[in-house]
């Protein structure tokens, strides 16, 4: 039987995405069906939730990063071997860049371009029939984005319940769960968003717990029965189904860095974007995990470091505390290349400045310093142009990623830069990052390899009815 796939979406961030994709894994993983799942737009952190529960790598689908066929190879990945693939958006549903559809970085373009139905979550505190209207409006808006049933959330009474689903339905729309608002425990967060999946003792019992709601509260069956076939071809250009080769890598896809790849892999390493790893392996590579938090260093068999983004700045003292890290990793970068991405280029820097102002020593491999205690949020699609041949590539590479920190460099040291940054708008950013002999490091995060911008483009419209 072909794999299905529902994409949950919602208005705005905040509306219970997260938690109606991961009460849908837990009730259908509990009912025997083999779930994978997927978010869309650049994000760590729940793609590691939805790891936790499906035991399969956490992947990220993004129209505006990836190429049409990176896009395709990465859900032909989440497909493999799974009955259904829920696929968790980011934002609102038609958020994204101004550009044309397809390309916006947007979920809209992902449920469009492989026919997914959207399962609407619809936080209706403070409403009453007027959701109706939103609904009416979601469903309308873009005649290729199908929005197939809606999830009330945040319902406070038996009468509000009546209310909110009688819109909905009125506005020809099935309502497919009302979940009740509830006090309870809700997942922790901090300034990046939901605390770690790894750093949670007690996550097997909160999901189960959220499997127990969804049965009580949302219509599985009807939520099942919504969920649509993904197309057996995924590239329809290609003329063929797009097959996952050993030994090869998808168009778009960032090569591997090297052939051991040394990983740091801990509570302060750990945003590394799993199309990433899953692609290097595919490729041949091996990634080989250390733990800077646990004083460990890169294995010297490997050929080259990946210092991942995450939340350093929570271990600074810590990580200052790690000698045998450190003194590691600065032998390993004598004669093979090191890059940090994000947090990874703070701890490559001379010092980190704690949440406290309280400074503390890291590697000194680049000559930057980082504080977290002056902090200025920095968010947003980036493309970003090698200035000199690197592990990401030759000089004149594009890539294509973004950046989400608070951390600011409050020091620039003498380091040449990385890449000239673009912001997704083509705002030009000018320099980023720093190199150093065979160490390098930005606050970019990469996603892809750039592809042909898209035409100029001085606005975007809906084309759907009114």
């Amino acid at each position: 039987m072909s794999t299905r796939a529902i994409m949950v979406a919602a208005p705005r961030s905040g509306g219970g995405k997260t938690t109606v994709t991961l009460a849908l894994l837990a009730a259908f993983r509990r009912r025997g069906i083999r779930v994978g799942a997927a978010k869309t737009g650049p994000d760590y952190i729940d793609p590691a939730f939805h790891a936790a529960l499906t035991g399969r790598p956490g992947l990220n689908l993004d129209s505006w990063c990836m190429n049409p066929a990176l896009l395709a190879a990465t859900l032909e990945a989440a497909r493999q071997d799974v009955d259904l693939v829920v696929v968790e958006s980011a934002m609102g549903l038609f958020d994204g860049l101004v550009a044309p559809n397809g390309a916006r970085g947007s979920p809209s373009d992902i449920a469009a371009r492989f026919n997914i139905p959207v399962l609407l979550v619809l936080d209706v505190s403070g409403q009453g029939q007027t959701v109706g209207a939103v609904a009416h409006g979601f469903a309308t808006w873009q005649p290729d984005v199908q929005v197939a049933g809606v999830v009330l959330n945040r319902v406070a009474s038996p009468r509000h319940a009546r209310l909110t689903e009688g819109a909905i339905e009125a506005a020809g729309l099935p309502v497919c769960g009302t979940l009740l608002r509830q006090p309870g425990t809700p997942l922790p967060e901090r300034h990046l968003g939901l605390v770690q999946a790894r750093e949670h003792d007690g996550l097997t019992d909160w999901l189960e717990d959220l499997a127990d709601k969804a049965e009580r509260e949302l219509n599985l069956d009807a939520i099942l029965a919504t969920a649509r076939p993904l197309p057996e071809n995924l590239l329809p250009d290609i003329g063929a189904p797009l097959p996952i080769q050993p030994d090869s890598l998808p168009p778009g896809a960032l090569p591997p860095p090297g052939q051991r790849i040394a990983l740091a892999d801990d509570a302060a390493f750990s945003f590394l974007y799993g199309h990433l790893a899953l692609f290097w392996r595919q490729a041949g590579a091996e990634l080989v995990p250390f733990s800077p938090l646990a004083n460990e260093a890169p294995d010297p068999s490997c050929d080259v470091c990946w210092l991942p983004g995450g939340y350093p700045e929570l271990h600074a003292g810590r990580l200052a505390a790690a000698e045998h890290f450190r003194q590691g990793l600065a032998r390993f970068a004598q004669t093979r290349p090191v890059h940090g991405e994000c947090g990874g280029f703070m701890v490559l820097g001379e010092a980190l400045e704690d949440a406290q102002g309280t400074r503390h020593r890291m590697t000194g491999l680049l000559g930057h310093v980082t504080s977290f205690a002056r902090r200025k949020l920095n968010l947003g699609y980036r493309e970003a142009t090698l200035l000199a041949p690197s592990v990401l590539g030759q000089a004149g590479t594009t890539l294509r990623g973004h950046e989400f920190h608070y951390a600011t460099v409050v020091e620039a040291g003498a380091d040449a830069p990385l890449a000239n940054l673009r912001a997704g708008d083509g705002t030009d950013l000018g320099p980023c990052g720093g190199r150093r002999g065979a160490v390098s490091g930005s606050f970019f995060h990469v996603l892809a390899c750039g592809h042909p911008a898209s035409p100029p483009h001085s606005g975007w419209s809906h084309t759907g009815s009114s």
